[in-house]
């Protein structure tokens, strides 16, 4: 899978920040790389497999949320993809505020 493809189709499908496309992007990276879809699955990860799965999410949900249901989804039928989720680290009060 082309991670600047789907990148590139991230933002055209989706709203998002740039910062959540590459993240989402890398994620997708990894679980094409680690080969789990493809054992569970029986086919490659490929852009549009994102695409679309994502767009099933609800309409409601932003590009992150969209991604982590549905890898919420995938850890529901198979298990071990929750370790390709997005997660959001609080760095605390912002010093500087």
């Amino acid at each position: 899978m082309d991670s600047r493809e789907l990148t590139a189709a991230l933002e055209r499908e989706f709203e998002g920040t740039e910062a959540a496309r590459r993240t989402v992007a890398r994620q997708a990276r990894d679980l094409a790389d680690a080969g789990v879809i493809e054992t569970d699955r029986g086919h490659e990860l490929t852009v549009e497999d994102v695409i679309g799965n994502m767009a099933d999410a609800p309409d409601d949900h932003d590009l992150v949320e969209r991604w982590n249901w549905w890898l919420g989804s995938l850890e529901t039928a198979y298990g071990g993809y929750e370790r390709f989720t997005v997660r959001f680290v609080d760095d605390g009060p912002d010093v500087n505020a």
